[in-house]
C-alpha cells in the first residue's frame, strides 16, 4: 500500500487554489451589469422599446424605477434601447416626494435638444413628460439633483429589422 505523501497533497492544494484564483481573475466571479453607470439595471442587457411608446418612471431619489412599458417595470435605472429617428414619450408619473426632473443627455453629460421636464418638482404632473426623437446623441436619462438617478440609453439604427437580417 502506498504511503500518504504530505508534500504531494500540499502541492495539489496549491494548484487547486491557483486554478480558482485564475477563474476569478478571468471574470467568472459575476457581478456588474456592463452599462457603465455603476447604478445597476438588475443585470439586464437592456430593453428594446417600441417606437411611439410612453416610457414612464417613478422617481425614487436613489434611482429611476421603471413603470412602463412592462419590459422595464420594477427595474432600477433600466437600460433602454431605442430606434434612431423614431419618436417616444418619456417622463415620470410618481415619486418619493423629493424634487426631481428628467433629462436626456449626451456622452458629455449635456442635455440634448432641450429634452428635459424642466424645473424640479416633488409632485409629478402632466408636464413631467415630453416627446423626443431618438438620435445617436442620446446616452443617458438623468435627474439633475440626484446623479445616482441615471440610466443608459442605447440607440440602434432605424433599419427596421430585428438585427438578424443582412442586406445584399
Amino acid at each position: 500500500m502506498a504511503q500518504d505523501n504530505p508534500v504531494s497533497r500540499r502541492t495539489a492544494l496549491k494548484l487547486t487554489g491557483a486554478a480558482a484564483s485564475t477563474a476569478l481573475v478571468a471574470g467568472c466571479s459575476g457581478g456588474g451589469n456592463g452599462n457603465g453607470n455603476g447604478n445597476g439595471d438588475n443585470g439586464s442587457s437592456g430593453v428594446e422599446i417600441e417606437p411611439g411608446t410612453h416610457i414612464d418612471f417613478s422617481g425614487q431619489t436613489t434611482h429611476w424605477e421603471g413603470l412602463a412599458p412592462s419590459g422595464i417595470e420594477g427595474q432600477q435605472n433600466p437600460t433602454i434601447i431605442l430606434t434612431e429617428g423614431e419618436t417616444y414619450t418619456i417622463g415620470w408619473s410618481e415619486g418619493d416626494g423629493a424634487n426631481h426632473n428628467l433629462e436626456l443627455r449626451n456622452s458629455n453629460g449635456e442635455v440634448v435638444d432641450e429634452y428635459t421636464t424642466g424645473a424640479t418638482v416633488a409632485e409629478p404632473g402632466d408636464s413631467e413628460q415630453f416627446e423626443f426623437t431618438a438620435s445617436s446623441d442620446l446616452a443617458t436619462y438623468n435627474c439633475n439633483p440626484h446623479p445616482q438617478m441615471e440610466g443608459t440609453i442605447e440607440v440602434q439604427s432605424g433599419s427596421g429589422g430585428s438585427g438578424n437580417e443582412s442586406s445584399e
